[in-house]
């Protein structure tokens, strides 16, 4: 991430000040999404690390969210290099860093590309049956959209986007969803838009039917998680590291919730549509969140603890793909005809001295670990790798 360079206008003027607690909150999410998205077992998650089913919330389901409200927080220092650029330095710098993460994410999902054959042996994947959408895939249009919208509508026009946005997809859900209940799993708007665009084959299945939590058009309102991150990056660096800041980012925290619990009334908070009462109440709590390690870390300056999370907010999507990449050789490997070697070591490590959910936790944990050390020897050797 770019170091912020003070602006000469009193109409953006902003400090040059870093501040510690973004670095913290990009590391904690990085480490809950290795933890969430590595289960000893699927079928013994530990009950805190399982999203909603339907409607509703969790803590696991605030993780995606603060990830894209912390790209956002670093777009506030790292795009404002490109004021004084021209457009075109700009858009190839968006779309060849949104392509790029779309590619590595495509790639990760068709990883190891072959699979065991009957009967012995490999052969190739059939590509078309690919899921083309993912996380990686949403963070890249979440970033390309937050981009393009920070950079050409400034601050206010980029309230009014998010607020068009949150409010027009309640529109196309309730108009276009099926009636009595427009918001129900097999008849919602956002199903049906991916399904003009994408055969069902290449959905995410796991609801049941084919669906994607990471659909096209759910994605915009994600979009407005990366735009929240962006704005309060900006009021933080306006208003400095100070109790002050942290007081009005907490109460307007609070605010955002109220008004998501409120709207959750008609509009529930629904992650896999990613509705816009979800959108709210992640950014609110986020904010609490921010604003919280702020007092902490800005404020009260107790920041021993904070080394941890600053190794994986160093090489945040680097660790997060090696996540992926290596739990699916892990998986690709097997030990036997039976058992591959993820579950053989999940069995042989964990089982043999926990149980169920517990020993899912513990498997989970251990993976997280393993990607800090990654993480903590890259730090060390001065290894950063930026997209």
């Amino acid at each position: 991430m770019a170091n912020a360079v003070a602006e000469s206008s009193p109409l953006t003027r902003v400090t040059s000040e870093r501040y510690l607690s973004l670095d913290v909150l990009r590391g904690l999410t990085v480490a809950l999404m290795v933890i969430v998205n590595t289960p000893g077992s699927w079928g013994s998650i530990y009950p805190p690390l399982r999203h909603a089913p339907w409607h509703g919330f969790t803590v696991t389901d605030l993780v995606f969210p603060a990830f894209l409200f912390a790209v956002g927080n670093a777009m506030s220092f790292s795009m404002r290099k490109f004021s004084l650029q021209p457009d075109s330095v700009f858009l190839k710098k968006v779309f060849k860093r949104t392509a790029l993460i779309f590619l590595i994410g495509v790639l990760l999902r068709c990883y190891p590309f072959v699979a065991h054959a009957e009967g012995g042996g490999l052969e190739l994947i059939d590509f078309s049956t690919v899921r083309i959408l993912g996380v990686l895939q949403r963070i890249a249009l979440c970033y390309l959209i937050g981009s393009l919208v920070v950079h050409y509508l400034k601050v206010k026009g980029s309230v009014i986007f998010s607020a068009v946005v949150l409010l027009g997809y309640w529109a196309a859900l309730y108009f276009f969803g099926d009636q009595p209940d427009p918001y129900s799993l097999e008849g919602n708007a956002a199903l049906k838009f991916d399904l003009l665009l994408f055969s069902p084959e290449i959905l995410y299945k796991g609801y049941g039917i084919p669906f994607d939590p990471e659909g096209l058009l759910s994605t915009l309102p994600a979009a407005v998680n990366v735009i929240a991150g962006y704005l309060v990056g900006v009021f933080i660096q306006r208003s400095g590291n100070n109790l002050g800041t942290v007081l009005k980012l907490n109460l307007a925290g609070a605010a955002v919730i109220a008004v998501a619990l409120v709207w959750d009334l008609v509009f529930p908070i629904n992650k896999a549509l990613w509705t816009s009462s979800y959108t709210l109440h992640s950014v609110g709590l986020v904010m609490v969140v921010l604003g919280t390690l702020m007092l902490v870390i800005e404020v009260a300056k107790l920041k021993k603890w904070t080394y941890f999370f600053e190794v994986f907010g160093k090489n945040p999507l680097f660790i997060f793909s090696m996540s992926v990449l290596v739990i699916k050789t892990l998986s690709f490997i097997k030990v036997d005809e039976e058992t591959r070697l993820s579950r053989w070591i999940y069995q042989n490590w964990f089982l043999s001295w926990g149980e169920g959910e517990f020993a899912s936790l513990m498997f989970a944990l251990a993976y997280m670990l393993l990607h800090w050390l990654m993480g903590y020897w890259m730090d060390r050797n001065r290894i950063y790798i930026k997209v």
